[in-house]
């Protein structure tokens, strides 16, 4: 029996967990639940049917949960928002599920000083993927990662077709159901640049060997290439259950968390190159990720400004990169990443949202 906080209990992954903890008794209790607040009549529904010891909503809430005593903290949180609990998970000693990529990106080296070997699991599916394939080689043995994107709902459009698309066709993913800010970061590829950098510090391998392929119909994870030439790929239904089973359960498996690929059916699955000229959100963020300092945390802020802009009919969809691009032009000076705080990276993010919104409301 697995002792789990889980933080965003009313998001996507969130409710996701609490299924697969529901369907898992003998496996999962959970010891603790926090929420943005967003969906609080969702929460108090949750709180009755889990009856965790600790229950609380908002950042503080969250800090407080996951430096509980738990055998396992699932950070479901979205935003820049989740770094702080991240941490206290981490201080704690307590096995770190992550779907929260933006606090691993942001702190970069200030959460991988906190964690201990094998402390943090990754649950975005990519990385999830890369983590089981990696089991299949040493080390040294590993050539490159190569990340899969749907492309989003936009694949195969110029950039030229792009400016005019409307906030409810970003939201159309062909093949995810996710939230608001992580849909429309899959549409515009920034999703998938935070990604290569959170592969990048999870896994400790360059940029020049993280690659990113579309791959619509989502089956194929991701992938390891390793040095004799062969190729590990994790592939099943487009699911966040699996990962986020695997980040509960980590090393082990639960049996029966979702269908398996039916092999029985004609299939084919297709690869595609990224086309960086209509989505530069990660030729973007691989410059962002070589920097270092507090540019990710730059990258990943000014994102969030611009996603709420463009749902709120302010600026168009180009216009999110593009903006994003500009603050991180105007980034100054960072502490070298042996000297960066938790407090340089509050700062940054704090100057690029205000510089975003500068730039989408000039004075």
């Amino acid at each position: 029996m697995r002792d789990v906080v889980i933080l965003g209990s009313t998001g996507s992954i969130g409710t996701q967990a609490l299924e697969l903890v529901r369907r898992n008794p003998d496996r999962f209790r959970v010891v603790g639940l926090t929420a943005g607040g967003g969906n609080r009549e969702l929460f108090e529904r949750q709180v009755a049917e889990f009856g965790p010891a600790y229950a609380g909503l908002g950042e503080e809430a969250s800090v407080e949960a996951a430096g509980r005593p738990a055998d396992v903290v699932l950070n479901g949180i979205t935003g820049a928002v989740g770094l702080r609990p991240t941490l206290a998970a981490l201080d704690a000693g307590n096995t770190l599920a992550l779907a929260n990529k933006e606090s691993l990106i942001i702190g970069g080296p200030i959460v991988l000083d906190r964690a201990a070997p094998g402390q943090i699991v990754p649950v975005d599916s990519e990385h999830s993927a890369i983590a089981q394939c990696l089991r299949g080689g040493a080390p040294s043995e590993v050539r490159k990662l190569v990340l899969t994107a749907s492309g989003g709902p936009f694949r195969g459009r110029s950039r030229d077709e792009l400016d005019d698309v409307t906030p409810a066709q970003a939201l159309a993913h062909p093949t995810w159901d996710m939230g608001r800010v992580v849909t429309t970061n899959s549409a515009t590829l920034v999703n998938k640049g935070l990604e290569v950098i959170e592969a990048h510090l999870l896994f400790g391998i360059p940029f020049d060997r993280i690659d990113v392929v579309v791959h619509p119909t989502s089956y194929v994870h991701s992938m390891v290439e390793f040095t004799d030439g062969s190729t590990l790929v994790q592939a099943g239904p487009p699911t966040m259950l699996v990962p986020i089973a695997l980040g509960l359960a980590w090393p082990d498996r639960v049996p029966d968390t979702a269908p398996a690929v039916d092999w029985t059916q004609p299939t084919s699955w297709e690869f595609f190159p990224l086309d960086d000229e209509a989505f530069p959100a990660v030729r973007l963020a691989r410059e962002v990720g070589e920097r270092g300092g507090t540019f990710p945390a730059v990258y990943n802020a000014a994102n969030e400004v611009c996603v709420d802009a463009f749902h709120d009919g302010r600026i168009r969809f180009t216009d999110i990169v593009d903006t994003v691009e500009k603050v991180v032009a105007g980034h100054g000076d960072v502490p070298s990443e042996g000297t960066l705080t938790v407090d340089d990276v509050l700062a940054a993010d704090a100057w690029a949202r205000a510089a975003a919104s500068d730039l989408i409301h000039p004075a």
